[in-house]
């Protein structure tokens, strides 16, 4: 069975949990800082406010200036949202 899969050749390097060009100096089961999953997460928030600036780009003549308006608004509030981070220091790395 092993000739029609293929052949195993097992070496340190296969076995190691990591494989990204060096030894791994720490345990794998580390807890990461709470401010590695905070910047993820606004990461992720402040990408997605791209998701909505296409659609809303590409429709901004059929909507007219409800729309404009209410784009606005959720601009502003990103931004705000954004400067509160930055003045609570979420965004400083240590």
């Amino acid at each position: 069975m092993g000739a029609l899969i293929g052949p195993r050749k097992p070496t340190k390097a296969k076995l190691s949990p990591y494989e990204c060009g060096f030894d791994p100096f720490e345990n794998a089961r580390k807890k990461f800082d709470v401010r590695y999953y905070l910047v993820a997460i606004l990461f992720i928030i402040f990408d997605l406010e791209i998701v909505f600036l296409f659609p809303w780009a590409v429709s901004l003549n059929e909507i007219g200036n409800l729309g404009f308006y209410a784009m606005g608004v959720f601009l502003l509030l990103l931004v705000v949202g954004f400067i509160y981070e930055w003045k609570t220091g979420a965004l400083e790395w240590e």
